[in-house]
């Protein structure tokens, strides 16, 4: 079989491209918004949270810390049957998306309880002093206070997404990672394998600038 030079690779890469970013920003979305979710709970649920719930935060504690020591690629396999039942194949752009999701929250909901257990105590009490719920505490205090953690955060998992989205192109989850390993690897054609590996850089590169960018905005308005 003729290898394909890196030139005429191009427009694979583009479709494999537009692929990859297709599951980083529907998983990241979900993520974001289930990650804040749990992150929230186990902040409030602490010992030292707004409302103390011992039996429930150690549940999710250890629901998160399980996830979160699975190697990715453990977890893609395991997961192979939920994938299948949920978007009806295990294969796939969309059917990635699911571990990668999964994979994902319990690393951001860690980041979210870290954030949100840096806010001054001094500014919860004075929302307690004037008579606020405690979620109106989460939504007007402590997600408020914790943007410019909460952005930094999601900016680290958007990069640790597009790693594991190359991971799924093991399985056959599609994207640069697919790409890499079929044009490039699996024909020992090294420069494909190298534009593949120079558009994933490129790609953090753009994301660490948006979410720093946004960082010191939010910084700025402090």
């Amino acid at each position: 079989m003729k290898k394909l030079s890196w030139y005429d690779s191009l427009p694979e890469v583009w479709d494999a491209t537009l692929e990859t970013l297709y599951m980083v920003a529907i998983a990241f979305l979900l993520t974001v918004l289930g990650g804040i979710l749990l992150g929230v709970v186990l902040h409030v649920t602490s010992a030292k949270g707004l409302w103390p719930q011992r039996a429930i935060n150690m549940v999710l504690g250890t629901i998160v810390n399980v996830f979160r020591s699975l190697p990715f690629l453990i977890l893609m396999i395991a997961l192979i049957g939920v994938t299948r039942w949920i978007v009806g194949t295990a294969i796939g752009p969309t059917a990635a998306i699911v571990p990668l999701t999964i994979g994902a929250i319990p690393f951001y909901a860690r980041v979210v309880e870290a954030a949100l257990r840096e806010v001054p105590v001094g500014r919860v009490e004075a929302g307690q002093a004037m008579g606020a719920t405690n979620g109106q505490l989460v939504r007007k205090v402590l997600l408020p206070e914790s943007a410019s953690a909460l952005v930094a955060g999601a900016t680290l998992t958007v990069v640790l997404l597009v790693g594991y989205s190359a991971m799924a192109g093991v399985i056959g989850g599609g994207g640069l990672g697919d790409f890499a390993i079929v044009y490039g690897y699996q024909r020992f054609n090294t420069p494909v394998l190298l534009v593949s590996v120079v558009v994933l850089i490129v790609m953090v590169q753009i994301f660490q600038s948006i979410g720093d960018g946004i960082v010191r905005a939010l910084a700025h308005r402090r």
